[in-house]
């Protein structure tokens, strides 16, 4: 019997196993559907390149049809292995605007969630290489936080691309200012990805009172009238139950897709739609599965005059014999990229009070989602709307725990977000024109022409925008009764369910989500071991 059963052992799972397990006196069970994390290219950077490949550790998720995107069902790419999308993802560092938590805060009406207390648990969680002795960083966290190793030449290019519209070099996009253009830094450490997995469940994995699975997938919580007994799961020796004892709590930790099909597999949610998707319903909790909310992207892409970017050709093979004894030796080089190693952050217009729009500059060439190459050199310059007003939503296709949840995005549902992409997508293509970066251009690839009108402009954002992996929102916490969790992240309407992920974030943030959702964790662990009250 356990005191804690962690179901997902992603970016906020691994931060609530070592803290909960810290003192042993806690008895907890963290259990992860994928296998471990032993794959090479995990834990070499420039292995993200591949990664969308591997349906083992990749859930390899497919939105609905999205109607503002001239009918096509979106990939959806998210982490299945210890550490989660923390694993695949492009390892930026990310807290978001201050800006953000000012408004978590008034969702939840109590300062636990503003922005004092969040930079607080980003300082502690953080082991920042070149900026731990200022003010707003850590220096002695167990997540390590670097500069790239071994920036690319054009990427270094891009970072000076945007002064003559006044976007000015910025080395710190977790500081003072956010708004610039700059190389990101990653969760890196000695040349290796640093996930959350390597950073907090590592030094906890010999703890008597942690047990780990892997490969197990639940299928259900269970529940003795209102109040949760334990859990369901489907391994390799069939099904069977964990329980957990006298006020034990499950803490969902599956992320803004599989929480809330978890919960509506379990029979919480919306009512009608539950009997419809044939499942008995426990509770009906109407919001659970809304305020789904992403940053839609969309990417322009030019061929270069060189071979200084990473790039498919008869080049590779000797370059990557060098590239590859430079890793081994040094944990340098071309094997130490993150791919998206560049990009910032501007505003839409003048006007705005902080940026809404994110850049991401890869010196290589991406489509669709690397899931198929290109020959040749070439670098793309992705943008995102950071503050979109689209609400979209999760749901059932079938009661079966094994089948994979509804999933419509609803991008672009709102006509202010066409203006933004609009806006953001002038912005990146006069960046890509600039000089800084056109000294290394030899054409246009997508698209193939300088696009001026509006409405050719929206046409190649309906056929081109994809996700930039950011899925937040579906069981959003608050202070009103409407909310699908309270500010201690509880579970409405029935006892011993906290959820505690990215799927709580009542907005999303103005950047990756990585960092805020292990923020999340750190506060919920506080608030779980008595530390902090809300």
């Amino acid at each position: 019997m356990y005191d804690h059963i962690i179901v997902g052992a992603g970016s906020a799972g691994c931060v609530l196993a070592n803290r909960l397990s810290e003192g042993g006196t806690r008895r907890i069970a963290l259990i992860e559907a994928g296998p471990p994390d032993c794959s090479p290219f995990i834990h070499i950077p420039l292995g993200l390149a591949v990664l969308a490949h591997m349906r083992g550790i990749n859930w390899n998720l497919e939105t609905e049809p999205q109607p503002e995107l001239n009918g096509r069902p979106l990939y959806w790419p998210r982490g299945r292995t210890p550490g989660g999308s923390s694993s695949v993802n492009a390892m930026i560092y990310s807290r978001g605007h201050r800006a953000d938590y000012h408004g978590w805060e008034k969702a939840t009406g109590t300062a636990l969630w503003g922005w004092e207390r969040a930079r607080e648990l980003f300082i502690s969680a953080e082991a920042n290489e070149r900026l731990g002795a200022s003010g707003e960083h850590g220096a002695d966290g167990p997540l390590t936080v670097s500069d790239l190793p071994s920036p690319n030449t054009v990427s270094r290019a891009f970072t000076d691309s945007g002064r003559h519209i006044g976007l000015l070099p910025n080395d710190d996009f977790n500081g003072a200012v956010q708004e610039g253009l700059g190389l990101y830094q990653v969760t890196q450490r000695k040349g290796k990805r640093c996930s959350v997995a390597r950073a907090y469940l590592e030094p906890a994995r010999e703890r008597a009172n942690l047990d780990i699975l892997s490969n197990a997938h639940v299928t259900r919580v269970d529940f003795s009238g209102r109040r949760a007994r334990g859990i369901r799961l489907r391994d390799a020796d069939g099904d069977r139950e964990l329980v957990l004892r006298p006020g034990g709590e499950i803490l969902l930790c599956a992320g803004a897709v599989n929480s809330p099909q978890l919960l509506m597999l379990s029979g919480i949610g919306p009512g009608l739609e539950l009997q419809q998707s044939g499942v008995e319903v426990l509770h009906d909790l109407p919001e659970l599965g809304r305020n789904r909310q992403d940053h839609l992207d969309v990417t322009l892409m030019h061929s270069a005059n060189s071979r200084m970017p990473i790039g498919l050709a008869a080049s590779l093979l000797p370059r990557g014999i060098v590239e590859a004894l430079a890793y081994l030796r040094h944990r340098s080089g071309m094997l130490t990229s993150n791919v998206a190693e560049a990009g910032g952050f501007a505003r839409s217009h003048p006007e705005r009070e902080r940026p809404n729009l994110q850049f991401h500059f890869l010196p290589a060439y991406l489509l669709d989602h690397g899931r198929r190459l290109k020959y040749g050199h070439g670098y793309t310059l992705h943008v995102c709307d950071l503050l979109p007003e689209s609400r979209g939503q999760i749901g059932l296709n079938s009661p079966s725990p094994m089948a994979v949840p509804r999933i419509d995005p609803a991008y672009l549902s709102h006509p202010a977000d066409m203006e933004t992409m609009i806006d953001a997508f002038r912005i990146a293509q006069t960046l890509m024109e600039n000089p800084a970066l056109s000294a290394h251009r030899r054409g246009r690839v997508t698209p193939s022409r300088r696009l001026e009108a509006e409405p050719e402009i929206a046409a190649h954002i309906r056929a081109h925008a994809e996700t930039i992996y950011h899925p937040v929102g579906t069981c959003r916490m608050g202070a009103d009764a409407h909310s699908v969790v309270d500010p201690s992240l509880r579970l409405r309407g029935v006892e011993g369910v906290r959820v505690i992920d990215a799927s709580v974030m009542p907005r999303i943030p103005a950047g990756n989500t990585n960092a805020p959702t292990m923020m999340i964790a750190a506060n919920a662990a506080d608030i779980l071991l008595g530390k902090v009250t809300p």
